[in-house]
């Protein structure tokens, strides 16, 4: 039977968390291996600040470095983004074949279920073409604003690292780097849009029914 577990990591430092990950991520890959049954985990959490490279990200794209916040290079997808306080942060680790989808299908469904918990606050996401994660006004360069990031690796079919809603996110810090490499394109949170601080835990419970409903 396939199915999706929760857990939350609270406030953990994104090394520690990713050395979490990667033991969990190795022994699913070792069921596979066995041919045992594989599980699917959903982790929630919060990173104090940092800034995380991705595996294909350019340097040039961090702006400021003072040194006041910590710089880490990563072996998710994607570029340069910043994790800090007011985020949401979920890495799925799941047996894609498990749940019988590919990883276009895996980051779009994503993707989907992080859409639909905006649009229950009246904000819209969308996608834009040739990037990944969820955008407001994406068809306009001037307006288009990032409201979540995603970046993924995947090995035997199984994913870790996963994506980052800003949720009451500090968007000024936003400002030392090229967002995912973007030089022409904005940052956003819900609690930007909206004019007001966003209960996260009721997003974080929103967010693993969402999960479910697009995979299950």
């Amino acid at each position: 039977m396939r199915k999706i577990k929760n857990i939350d990591w609270q406030n953990i430092e994104y090394q520690k968390a990713w050395n979490k990950q990667e033991e969990i991520f190795c022994a699913q890959i070792e069921k596979k291996k066995n041919r045992v049954a594989t599980e699917n985990t959903l982790i929630f959490c919060e990173h104090p600040h940092v800034y995380t490279i991705g595996k294909s990200g350019n340097e040039g794209n961090m702006l400021v470095n003072d040194g006041s916040v910590p710089v880490l290079h990563t072996n998710r997808g994607g570029d340069i983004t910043y994790h800090g306080q007011g985020q949401i942060v979920g890495y799925p680790i799941f047996d894609l074949e498990n749940l019988e989808v590919g990883l276009k299908e895996f980051i779009f469904k994503i993707e989907e279920a992080i859409v639909e918990v905006l649009k229950t606050y009246s904000i819209y996401g969308e996608r834009l073409q040739g990037a990944t994660g969820v955008w407001l006004d994406a068809d306009s360069v001037v307006k288009s604003r990032k409201i979540c990031a995603i970046g993924v690796r995947s090995s035997r079919f199984v994913t870790m690292h996963g994506f980052a809603l800003n949720v009451n996110t500090d968007l000024s810090y936003f400002n030392r780097i090229n967002p995912c490499g973007f030089t022409n394109r904005g940052v956003t949170s819900m609690q930007k849009e909206l004019g007001r601080v966003i209960d996260q835990e009721i997003v974080k419970q929103q967010l693993f029914e969402a999960i479910k409903r697009n995979f299950l």
